[in-house]
């Protein structure tokens, strides 16, 4: 069970890191946001990890959020 918090906090340290790469690019808000939601579901379908695009929609919000 230990192991799956290490994995977690990877997997969130991984999605924030490139989150922060991304909103620092010079683009616009819009194509930012799309590029971040698209990068994360690709990882997320990647390594077989569930959620709707809603949820990663909010992730997106909160790593934006967490950015500023």
């Amino acid at each position: 069970m230990k192991g799956l918090g290490y994995i977690g906090a990877f997997v969130g340290g991984a999605i924030a890191g490139a989150a922060a790469g991304i909103l620092l690019a010079p683009e616009s808000g819009k194509n930012t946001r799309a590029k971040i939601a698209d990068t994360v579901d690709g990882f997320l379908k990647k390594h077989n990890i569930k959620l709707n695009r809603k949820d990663v929609g909010d992730l997106v919000d909160d790593l934006e959020e967490a950015a500023d």
